[in-house]
């Protein structure tokens, strides 16, 4: 997982020094996002997580921009208590948490409505790298953990819309929600949905 975002992330900070013009930008960032679920009665709290990856920006011209984005993102769930009641354990109080990560590439097509601020709308393509929940309970004092593969797919697809600050030539903030469009198991209902507030540096 990690040598494939590496090689992304080289491949995108490259392809900007190599066309490293006037109208080429490129650099780091990072940032916080809560991750939720949405879909037909899905009632699903929000969960802070993490996000870090690299960017290049192509300035079309004045008003116009394209920038695509290799992101690594934690799209966590709030911890969730149970009782089980299930036949082959004894009846327990259970705390699962959810870890899904996942090498997300968005392409934004950016619409500069002054020469600080820009409204970013495009596509998101996402590639799961990680998708556990770990279970765990006191059973006769001692504490018991165990984890299970959550079953995702191993694709996701959505759609963002956000805005850039531009503080100065540097220096960016952004804020942006992604809305997934793929349900992320077979035959369910249940989307990705992301809020996400990053900071950038341009090179």
């Amino acid at each position: 997982m990690n040598k494939t975002f590496i090689a992304l992330a080289c491949m995108l900070m490259a392809a900007g020094t190599a066309l490293a013009q006037k109208n080429f930008t490129f650099g780091p960032k990072v940032g916080v996002d809560y991750t939720h679920w949405w879909g037909k009665n899905i009632n699903d709290e929000s969960a802070l997580s993490y996000q870090a990856g690299v960017f290049m920006e192509y300035r079309l011209n004045n008003k116009f921009a394209i920038a695509p984005e290799v992101v690594f993102a934690a799209h966590n769930r709030p911890k969730m208590e149970w009782h089980s009641w299930m036949n082959e354990y004894p009846a327990r109080d259970v705390t699962t948490t959810y870890h899904t990560n996942y090498i997300n590439i968005p392409v934004m097509f950016k619409y500069y409505a002054t020469s600080s601020l820009s409204i970013d709308l495009g596509p998101q393509f996402g590639f799961k790298v990680y998708d556990k929940s770990t279970d765990k309970w006191e059973e006769d004092g001692k504490k018991m953990k165990e984890k299970h593969n959550m079953g995702n797919r191993s694709f996701d697809f959505g759609l963002g819309l956000g805005a850039t600050y531009n503080f100065n030539e540097k220096v960016f903030v952004q804020l942006r929600y992604t809305l997934g469009l793929v349900p992320l198991y077979k035959g369910g209902n249940e989307r990705n949905g992301n809020a996400q507030l990053s900071i950038g540096y341009r090179f």
